[in-house]
C-alpha cells in the first residue's frame, strides 16, 4: 500500500461519513414540509415492509403539507397506519384517495430540543472523521515499520492527512450551522 493509496481510501470514506451526516440531517423535520421526511417510513404491502415512495406518489401540496397518494386504492389505510406508526410527529388524515400530511408548528423547547440532536450527529459525525484520520496515521506507521517509506515521507503523510481532516470537520460544522439556522427560524 503506497501514501496516495492511504490518503485517497481516508479521503473516500470521510466524504461517505459527510453524505452520512446529511442524510441523518435531512430526516430531521424543521417547519417546513419535504418529502424526504417520510423516505423512510416502511408500509406493510402484500406482506413485504415497503418504503413508502414504492407503493406512493409523495408530492408538496403547499409549504406545510405533504400529499400522499397511494398507487393501489385500498393502500391508504396501510400507509396511514404506517406514518403514524413512525413516531414523526404527523398526524395523517386520509381524503378520498388522498392522504394530506400538515405539519405542525414547532414550539420553541421542541426546535431547541431538534438543535441538541442536530448538534449530537454532528458531534458523531467529526468522531467518525477523527478516527479515520487515527486508521490512515495508523497505516502509515505501519508503511514506515515495514520500510515502504522514509520518515520523512511518513510525516509528509500524516500532514497530508491532518489537512484533509481539518477540512472535512470545517463542512461539517458548516452543514451544522445552516441546519440549526434552519430549524430556529419561524
Amino acid at each position: 500500500m503506497t501514501i496516495a493509496e492511504i490518503k485517497k481510501g481516508a479521503e473516500q470514506r470521510m466524504q461517505k461519513s459527510i453524505e452520512s451526516l446529511k442524510s441523518d440531517l435531512s430526516k430531521i423535520r424543521t417547519g417546513r414540509a419535504h418529502t424526504g421526511l417520510i423516505d423512510h417510513v416502511m408500509v406493510e404491502y402484500y406482506g413485504n415492509p415497503t418504503p413508502l415512495p414504492q407503493v406512493a406518489n409523495v408530492s408538496l401540496l403547499d409549504a406545510r403539507t405533504i400529499g400522499v397518494t397511494p398507487w393501489d386504492k385500498k393502500m391508504a389505510g396501510a400507509i396511514e397506519k404506517a406514518i403514524r406508526e413512525a413516531d414523526l410527529g404527523l398526524n395523517p388524515s386520509v381524503q378520498g384517495e388522498l392522504i394530506r400530511l400538515p405539519m405542525p408548528p414547532l414550539t420553541e423547547e421542541r426546535r431547541r430540543e431538534l438543535a441538541k440532536l442536530v448538534k449530537s450527529e454532528g458531534e458523531n459525525a467529526r468522531i467518525a472523521i477523527r478516527n479515520l484520520r487515527r486508521d490512515a496515521n495508523h497505516s502509515l506507521k505501519e508503511l514506515l515499520k515495514s520500510k515502504g517509506v522514509s520518515e520523512d515521507e511518513e510525516r509528509r503523510g500524516q500532514d497530508e492527512v491532518q489537512k484533509m481532516t481539518d477540512r472535512h470537520v470545517a463542512e461539517i460544522d458548516k452543514i451544522l450551522v445552516a441546519k440549526e439556522t434552519d430549524l430556529m427560524s419561524i
